[in-house]
């Protein structure tokens, strides 16, 4: 049998896969097991941050699998000690927790605003409120936290506790707040949800409102940070201070982690045997997560970051096909004409490895991606939606 045989023969359908087996990588380039090329724009949905296979990052995963892979979190581990630092600096945050995934990392937000509040209010005060269009992990925690009534099926009991509020309107936010309420959660940019900007005053205007009334907020930056957005965090471009912000994705470069970090109000809140991971911290992944924000963090890669994206989104706008982009950084939604899936099916057939988000193309190049491969994606682009 061959790959996509033995896929189909012994791996649950959990995904609905494109018809390409991938084998080898490097940079934004990937090629298949015939040996065809791919211009991918997808990044493994945002996780190769500095495409595949860069030298440093390979050699700094490689180096620490050879000296020690794994240790309990029993023991102190350098590369996360030096990973938490870092992370710490960068975000105006104190302190972080460690897992292995954004669902993860969300999941333990969660647990912190609400201990945070138990501890300080009593346990009624529980209720999340989260935005329409969200999206916060496939757990049934985090599921319940995703603010589109798709995922809210065949799960049953799904976790209470949660409470759903348009995006950008303040006043549905003002109606939705209780005294229960301890913690209001939000991606600045709807990765999932369909590449959805949220407004900057919404925004401040939000962080402002629960800091009046000791309401913690926590930014998902599952898909928006680590460079994405041509700052370290989403965040960082609407000018707020998070109380708690998770990360995961192109952290690692690759290779599966994620973090949650909180403010200094929040930082002794979870003890020993609150929360943990066996393979939170694992030192192999983290040795590829500080190469990767040693090098998205500096100022003129993320310079650049911004430069690649506003290039390929006048690239974008001058195709005919292309109704609207929706873009921060490197983070781009295209609205086109169309079901966005097929026409997602037939850019693979062509050489562009896409993906979606509700109606939208939704691109997520590497962050070392060249103008060059935005062109060659843009040409692959265009020529498909002609082709339609």
């Amino acid at each position: 049998m061959n790959t996509k045989e033995k896929d189909s023969k012994y791996i649950m359908h959990t995904y609905g896969r494109y018809d390409v087996a991938l084998k080898s990588g490097k940079g934004a380039v990937a090629y298949d097991e015939d040996g065809k090329k791919y211009i991918d724009v997808s990044s493994g949905i945002g996780v190769n941050s500095l495409g595949y296979c860069d030298e440093g990052w390979v050699k700094a995963v490689s180096e620490q699998a050879g000296t020690i892979q794994h240790m309990s979190n029993y023991f102190y581990s350098s590369q996360a000690s030096d990973l938490a630092e870092k992370l710490c600096a960068l975000s105006g945050l104190s302190k972080v927790c460690f897992g292995n995934s954004g669902a993860e990392a969300n999941e333990c937000a969660i647990k912190i605003a609400r201990k945070y509040s138990f501890d300080k209010y009593g346990a009624e005060r529980n209720e999340i409120i989260t935005l329409r269009d969200s999206f916060h992990g496939r757990t049934v925690t985090t599921l319940s936290a995703t603010g589109q009534d798709v995922f809210h099926n065949y799960f049953f009991p799904f976790t209470g506790g949660f409470k759903y509020v348009r995006a950008n309107d303040t006043d549905a936010l003002g109606e939705a707040v209780s005294d229960k309420t301890c913690a209001v959660m939000l991606e600045v940019i709807q990765g999932e949800g369909g590449v959805n900007i949220l407004d900057k005053d919404y925004v401040k205007a939000l962080a402002d409102f629960c800091a009046e009334k000791d309401i913690l907020v926590i930014c998902d930056e599952v898909q928006t940070g680590i460079g994405r957005t041509g700052r370290v965090f989403g965040f960082q471009n609407y000018g707020i201070s998070p109380d708690l912000v998770t990360c995961a994705k192109g952290l690692g470069g690759g290779l599966p982690i994620g973090v949650c970090l909180c403010s200094e109000k929040l930082k002794d809140v979870m003890g020993p045997s609150s929360h943990g991971s066996t393979f939170g911290a694992n030192p192999v992944v983290c040795a590829g997560a500080n190469y990767v924000l040693d090098t998205v963090s500096d100022e003129k890669f993320l310079g650049a970051v911004e430069e690649k994206g506003a290039y390929l989104e006048a690239r974008l706008r001058k195709i005919k096909e292309v109704k609207n982009v929706r873009r921060m950084g490197l983070m781009v939604g295209i609205e086109i004409d169309g079901n966005a899936h097929d026409i997602a099916v037939k850019c693979v057939e062509n050489g562009l490895l896409i993906i979606t988000a509700k109606d939208l193309l939704r691109m997520l190049p590497p962050l070392t991606v060249t103008k060059e491969e935005l062109d060659e994606a843009a040409a692959i682009l265009e020529k498909t939606l002609k082709e339609k």
